[in-house]
């Protein structure tokens, strides 16, 4: 199966590239600059169609958070006309859509996991033009899945469990936000689940899905366990210090409670993504393992002296 997916370095991506390789039944085409540019509808929409895939996975975004409260204009360019042109050349070719989306289309307010038909109430630029992605991608073809998931992760990108350990590397106490919960995802679990569905198709699937590791953390609980997935394989450690959000303020306000319910997935497709935690032992191992083939690489030539996570 001829499956496209949009961008060639985010984490999702790079995580399908993995995953897709282990398989004889996909051919996986990825789609970048220049050639692919959200913010550039008619070569994008060329560059997608000229690629005759079977399906396509819209899986780049904007996704700089805090600076789209400064960058609206292309926040929703990116996020939303974007999506449309994506699901629009996906319609020409009369192929199905896989819309990824996030736990922003939500407030956070409400403090037990939301489900997919639960009011959308965004917070942030990130969120609202999200949300009109969504809604942008359901209006041009029926034919869509749109996968809202959080907290992503994975060897791969910058990321929350990379951040953590490159700043263990350095100090010894951290101080993590312990009142936002939600729910830590796996890319390459993500990944999985993405390309089952998009090989698997059923006419009877089509709308809106969370997807999302199993079980839930707080910020400083992730930190803990990333931490303690590091120490068993002899890499950094730091004391976590708990901090409430109020006391780390960023531009954009964060979910304070942007679990997801995954119920609905799991019954259509009889899939759930792995516990997050045995997840993020797998991720910390392998990124600590790249970090000590690179610093070993390196100090044949005495240049390197310590792991980077």
């Amino acid at each position: 199966m001829r499956v496209l997916a949009t961008g060639t370095t985010g984490q999702l991506v790079t995580s399908l590239i993995e995953v897709a390789a282990r398989s004889r039944d996909i051919e996986l085409i990825t789609i970048g600059r220049p050639e692919f540019d959200l913010t550039r509808p008619i070569p994008m929409r060329e560059a997608i169609i000229a690629a005759r895939p079977d399906i396509v996975i819209s899986a780049a975004a904007y996704t700089a958070v805090d600076r789209a409260e400064d960058e609206p204009a292309l926040a929703h360019a990116v996020n939303v006309a974007g999506a449309a042109c994506v699901a629009e050349a996906a319609t020409r070719l009369g192929v199905s859509v896989i819309h990824l989306s996030t736990d922003y289309v939500f407030s956070g307010d409400d403090r037990t996991p939301r489900r997919e038909d639960d009011e959308t109430r965004p917070r942030t630029v990130y969120g609202a033009t999200k949300v009109e992605g969504e809604k942008a991608v359901a209006s041009i073809t029926a034919r869509h899945i749109i996968l809202r998931t959080s907290w992503v992760y994975s060897p791969f990108g910058t990321n929350f469990v990379k951040t953590m350990l490159r700043l263990a590397a350095s100090r010894e106490r951290l101080s993590v936000v312990s009142d936002q919960y939600g729910n830590p995802t796996s890319a390459l679990d993500l990944a999985a689940a993405v390309l089952l569905i998009a090989t698997h198709p059923r006419q009877d699937c089509f709308g809106t899905y969370h997807l999302t590791g199993t079980g839930e953390s707080n910020w400083s609980g992730f930190a803990r366990h990333v931490f303690a997935a590091s120490r068993l394989n002899g890499g950094p450690s730091a004391i976590v210090e708990d901090i409430a959000a109020a006391d780390f303020p960023t531009k954009a306000r964060r979910p304070r409670d942007s679990r997801l319910c995954t119920d609905k997935f799991q019954k259509i497709f009889g899939w759930r993504l792995a516990a997050w935690e045995p997840s993020t032992e797998t991720v910390v191992a392998r990124i600590l393992a790249s970090g000590r083939a690179i610093a070993e690489a390196t100090d044949v030539h005495g240049t390197a002296r310590k792991l980077r996570g």
